[in-house]
């Protein structure tokens, strides 16, 4: 039985963590410029003339909404990028030959793309006291659900990687699909003001669940949705993202060919 290629897991690991630092504008400072904007209109400009939600005033609501909108981008965008390339270079052949299992090649991508998401919310964080008054009740809870979506979105991220054709691809799902989700799951509004059936349909929204659970985690109970709720659907997906690219790698699904 041989053991884990902990060198072969760390040259993947360095190499997008050293690509990372080669666009460190782009990968850090654009996110961080961007949400900081939102603060200052969103939180500063309209938060001053929006009665407070929950006792919390509107710039400290939004927060988590924030945080979460920027690690869900970021982790499909990394992790995707990540393994595209070496599939439009024709590299990801070297990278199958090698003496590196499914795994561990996952391990590397994955694990470098999900601790560039957690980097960024966690500068977001700290850029968004600057603006607004801020707690955190169950800080480990909070990291929790920051660790969970960022891992489980960047798997999803590697699987887009793989199943996209071009660039194009790359970002159909996340401006399609990932973005409309998030603002329409509660990022700048609690679900409980949607009028029926808008409130009702918005509970199949499965974005709504990760941005009510990691508003717990900062104030309590003031989110829509119970935070076991919250945390059965984070793992879930990850399990389910951990299924998919199993399959991928167990059938070659747009790897071998």
């Amino acid at each position: 039985m041989t053991g884990v290629n902990i060198h072969g897991i760390w040259a993947i690991y360095k190499f997008e963590m050293a690509r990372t630092l080669r666009t460190l504008w782009q990968s850090i400072v654009t996110p961080v410029v961007t949400t900081s904007l939102y603060f200052i209109v969103f939180g500063m400009g309209m938060g001053a003339h929006i009665k407070p939600i929950h006792d919390i005033a509107y710039g400290s609501f939004i927060v988590p909404g924030l945080i979460m909108l920027s690690l869900l981008t970021q982790s499909v965008a990394n992790a995707s990028i990540g393994i595209y390339f070496p599939k439009f270079t024709g590299t990801i052949f070297e990278l199958l030959s090698a003496p590196i299992s499914a795994v561990e090649l996952v391990v590397g991508y994955v694990g470098a793309a999900a601790t560039k998401s957690v980097v960024i919310g966690l500068i977001i964080l700290a850029t968004s006291v600057l603006f607004v008054p801020l707690r955190v009740d169950h800080p480990l809870a909070m990291i929790a659900f920051l660790l969970l979506t960022s891992i489980a979105f960047s798997m999803f991220g590697f699987i887009i990687g793989i199943w996209a054709k071009g660039f194009e691809q790359l970002n159909v799902v996340p401006a399609l699909v990932l973005t409309p989700l998030t603002f329409l799951g509660g990022s700048f509004y609690p679900l409980s003001y949607l009028p029926q059936p808008w409130h009702t349909v918005s509970l199949f929204n499965p974005v709504a669940y990760l941005i009510s659970g990691f508003r717990w985690a900062f104030f309590g109970d003031v989110g829509d949705i119970d935070v076991r709720w919250s945390l059965g659907f984070t793992t879930g997906f990850l399990l389910l993202c951990m299924g998919v690219i199993w399959l991928i790698f167990r059938t070659g699904y747009r790897l071998k060919s």
